[in-house]
């Protein structure tokens, strides 16, 4: 018996075993091809996939056609799981992949229809840029079929891929407007609660434009205006307690820093372009390195990060000009309140009634019935029905809904021969309204924006307007009405998605809900404090996590923390004792950081919920109001001036107030980690949680898929803006022309297979800022794709 069952058991083990086996070797099947040459149906002539030993590729071919064939089947091998679940993201149709689960997800998307949009642009497009995307399309879906097996993603879920479409690439670019832009007014709306019942000075001073620590590139900072006085506003008879605080701390801002310097800032008189986009992090990343180079006429060699999906350089350098990206912040959407006709579903416009345009989306979903979902549209745009205003229903107008907003001009960049040209073309190109950084080999640089924006009229755009009666939009900028900056005195050019520009440039620009600019003055303030820059130095500022900003908040919580509040609490004196002795960075090992970061953030909080009470009291339910990104000013403004008429009942003082938040975060700390408050590191709090789709549906294997779950420096309101899940896309520094003593740091790796040597590779520089090369390294594995006829001779990863 005691033999059978080992038998039995040695049996089972073995099969396991072999089980096993076959699952490693079939996801080992899908690893690409690196190395020999492949036949390929549709090519003109031969091209070549050059990887280094990072897998950065240099992609190389005879024509355009052909180059962005290569870069497709590059993408194709490399990533097509995250090029289509970015795809059906956008396009609202992950049910198809994942079920019921994702019904919600997808209704979200399809509100905006980018599906059909895409097919319009791409109707609308060029031949020659149609048959960029044809190309890339066509080679994706080689690469993927060049496999030895579907991209293991497919056999967890048990799905077949669907090949790439040439409008996915358009669906593509609708993904990063939904990143970058307020798709449906959201903020619009949320300031309309408080812009309908607040006193015109009230809301003006709770919602400024600005603060002192403005750092635009032109114009001046704006004045602090005066607290309201009591016979205005007052919200001593109103008591806070109830108000759920933690509601408004803001999400942190995904935009980004660029920054140039001219020619005489530099060693070799060439501009000096430095851009790190600011994303939500996930495996693999969002971007993919390369270097493209056509060897034909017209010659074309850029390097930079490209988006799987695309078959372009993004942000880079093609050895004359160099460019990159940061979030504008513009108004790019607006609310608008409709009234309803006194037909049955009509809506009244400026030509009077007209009906809804009614679509009906379908949703397939797998392993389900498929499900309607109904948009309703206006001459305007879709009717969020989601949105609850007082005022009538809310239509949407935000410029990814017009086809104008989409374009494949960035492509022009490729060849732009200087900093003037590259801001021409920025001024034409559509995609998410950008600030846009250029630099040449000359030394010039310039701003613009990059992207499509709309005329409006003579409206508040910032709360929800009634069009029927209103002027809204009325049609587009041309490049010729566009902002710019070219060759700035002092020489430098800065963006951190805060405040650039002033007077009627911030006007056409608008007020998207721009970021405190706290990040953007530290930026400026190292750019003037040096005469001459590297790449070094540019990596130097990118990786700066100086505490600066929250400077003034340790020394108002080190006044609130004095002898007589503290008295003989052991809790408070500790607190204090962390903060005295901070180590004044968001770096791993500091407690003092996190404490005086937590203090504001509680602090900020119950203030505004405090001044917010009169206009909650009001509503019949609790309304989401915004606070606004700009809020430090009157919140600083009242801890300093502690008027008490502004502050709520519940509170006998200001200093009750400041004390209660700090007992707050004790409280907080204790009960999510322990009662040892200098164990509280900010690495503690800024773990990366950086991880595949996938690894939380199988968490046995989250530790092959995710990257690392280390400490991370930096945080919010500085140049390393990072958080477990967000942050740098990608860090670049180049000269244009002298690339060669450019930087470049990525997260996760090239490969978005686990198995890949290539995974994780240069994951480690970019988590410590260790410098790395802009350019790919020498060829370790060369792949040539030849037309159809020739031989084949391939050999696996």
């Amino acid at each position: 018996m005691i033999k059978w069952v080992l038998r039995l058991f040695i049996s089972a083990l073995a099969l396991l075993a072999l089980v096993v086996v076959v699952a490693v070797l079939a996801v080992r099947a899908s690893l690409p091809t690196l190395d020999g040459a492949l036949e390929i149906e549709g090519l003109g002539a031969a091209a070549s996939i050059a990887r280094d030993a990072s897998g950065v590729p240099v992609i190389s071919a005879a024509n355009r056609d052909d180059l962005s064939f290569a870069t497709g089947f590059a993408h194709g091998q490399d990533r097509f799981f995250q090029m289509d679940l970015i795809r059906r993201q956008a396009a609202g149709e992950l049910s198809e992949l994942f079920g019921e689960v994702a019904v919600d997800t997808d209704k979200r998307h399809r509100f905006h229809r980018f599906r059909v949009l895409a097919r319009q642009v791409l109707a609308a497009a060029s031949d020659a840029d149609r048959q960029v995307i044809e190309r890339y399309a066509d080679g994706v879906n080689a690469g993927l079929a060049s496999l030895g097996a579907k991209p293991f993603e497919y056999m967890l879920l048990g799905h077949t891929p669907q090949d790439w479409q040439a409008e996915d690439t358009i669906v593509v670019v609708y993904a990063m407007f939904m990143q970058l832009n307020d798709a449906r007014a959201r903020r619009d709306v949320r300031r309309g609660y408080a812009h309908r019942l607040l006193p015109e000075q009230v809301y003006n001073w709770l919602y400024p434009d600005g603060t002192e620590w403005d750092a635009p590139v032109v114009g001046d900072i704006r004045p602090t205006q005066p607290v309201p006085a009591p016979p205005l506003y007052s919200v001593r008879d109103y008591d806070a307690s109830l108000a759920d605080t933690g509601r408004y701390e803001n999400p942190p801002m995904l935009g980004s820093n660029n920054w140039a310097v001219n020619g005489a800032h530099t060693d070799s008189g060439r501009a000096l372009v430095a851009n790190d986009m600011h994303l939500g992090l996930s495996v693999p990343n969002i971007y993919y390195r390369a270097r493209l180079i056509v060897t034909g006429e017209p010659a074309i060699d850029v390097t930079g990060v490209t988006l799987p999906g695309a078959p372009f350089v993004v942000a880079g350098s093609n050895g004359h000009v160099a460019w990159g990206y940061t979030n504008s912040n513009g108004d790019w959407s607006d609310a608008i309140v409709l009234r309803a006709g006194q037909s049955p579903n009509t809506y009244i416009t400026p030509q009077g009634e007209k009906p809804f345009t009614v679509h009906s989306e379908v949703i397939n979903v797998d392993a389900s019935d498929a499900v309607e979902y109904t948009v309703r549209e206006t001459i305007w745009g879709p009717v969020d029905e989601s949105a609850n205003y007082p005022d009538g229903e809310i239509a949407v107008s935000w410029i990814a809904h017009h086809p104008r907003a989409v374009n494949l001009n960035i492509m022009q960049l490729e060849t732009a021969g200087s900093a003037r040209e590259a801001l021409a073309i920025a001024n034409t190109m559509g995609m998410p309204p950008q600030n846009f950084v250029a630099g040449d080999a000359a030394g010039n640089i310039g701003w613009t924006i990059a992207g499509q924006i709309p005329v409006r009229g003579d409206i508040n755009a910032s709360v929800p307007a009634d069009w029927s009666v209103q002027p809204g939009w009325q049609g587009w900028r041309t490049p010729s009405e566009y902002p710019r900056i070219y060759n700035p005195p002092g020489g430098r050019i800065w963006t951190a998605n805060a405040r650039v520009v002033d007077g009627a440039a911030l006007h056409i620009v608008g007020d998207g809900g721009y970021d405190f600019a706290a990040r953007a003055q530290q930026i400026r303030n190292n750019l003037q404090a040096a005469d001459r820059f590297s790449a070094q130095d540019m990596l130097a500022i990118q990786t700066d996590d100086r505490a600066v900003f929250l400077a003034n908040w340790r020394e108002l919580l080190l006044t609130v923390l004095n002898d007589e509040a503290v008295g003989d609490d052991d809790e408070l004196l500790e607190y204090r004792r962390l903060v005295e002795n901070w180590i004044p960075r968001a770096v791993a090992e500091s407690t003092g950081y996190r404490l005086v970061r937590a203090f504001r953030t509680e602090v900020r909080s119950r203030v505004f919920a405090g001044l917010m009470t009169p206009v909650r009291a009001q509503y019949a339910s609790d309304v989401d109001l915004l606070m606004s990104n700009q809020f430090e000013a009157p919140l600083w403004q009242v801890l300093h001036e502690r008027p008490m008429h502004l502050l709520p009942s519940n509170y006998a003082s200001w200093d009750e107030l400041m004390l209660e938040a700090i007992r707050s975060v004790i409280r907080d700390l204790a009960q999510t980690h322990g009662a040892e408050l200098a164990e509280r590191t900010w690495g503690e709090r800024n773990t990366a949680q950086i991880r595949h789709p996938l690894s939380a549906a199988v968490p046995l294997l989250a530790d092959w898929l995710d990257m690392p779950a280390e400490p991370l420096s930096g945080d919010s309101n500085m140049p390393r803006a990072q958080g477990p899940n967000w942050g740098a896309s990608e860090r670049f520094s180049v000269m244009p022309g002298d690339e060669a003593r450019g930087l470049m740091q990525m997260p996760t790796g090239q490969s978005g297979h686990p198995m890949s040597d290539f995974y994780q590779k240069g994951h480690a520089d970019w988590v410590h800022g260790t410098p790395s090369d802009f350019l790919p390294g020498p060829a370790q594995h060369t792949l040539t794709l030849r037309p159809a006829g020739g031989k084949i001779a391939a050999q696996d990863e």
